[in-house]
């Protein structure tokens, strides 16, 4: 799994109990995985089309740094499914695990539009 972005965790990213807020880490996650199918699939009209279950294994504290890892499951026709997971790289722990979401492909018109992409592809390579 590549790891791709950082995050620290601030104050405002607390929970009630000090740990960091399931809700602002998912938020964290839609967000990355919606860049990098952006950058796979070349176009910056992605949504969020479906996840699967998402389990909490450990969590962060204020000061933590977490890094989100995203990996390609498979290519459809006008979808991308990525698996993620988020570590705690103070702790070293998986916070949390998502084997499968599914990210769509839209035309102008808002509908699915295929994508023609059947592998990775490294921005490096196109250029």
């Amino acid at each position: 799994m590549r790891f791709h972005t950082r995050k620290w965790v601030k104050p405002q990213d607390l929970n009630p109990n000090g740990t960091l807020f399931g809700g602002q880490l998912l938020a964290w996650i839609d967000e990355e995985l919606a860049l990098y199918s952006i950058v796979q699939l070349e176009n910056a009209r992605v949504v969020t089309k479906h996840m699967s279950e998402i389990n909490f294994k450990s969590s962060a504290r204020q000061g933590d740094i977490v890094e989100i890892g995203i990996d390609v499951v498979k290519f459809g026709t006008t979808s991308l499914v990525l698996k993620c997971a988020v570590r705690n790289m103070m702790t070293r722990e998986i916070i949390i695990t998502i084997d499968h979401t599914t990210m769509v492909n839209l035309g102008e018109d808002g509908k699915p539009k295929p994508h023609g992409k059947t592998r990775i592809e490294f921005v490096k390579d196109r250029l």
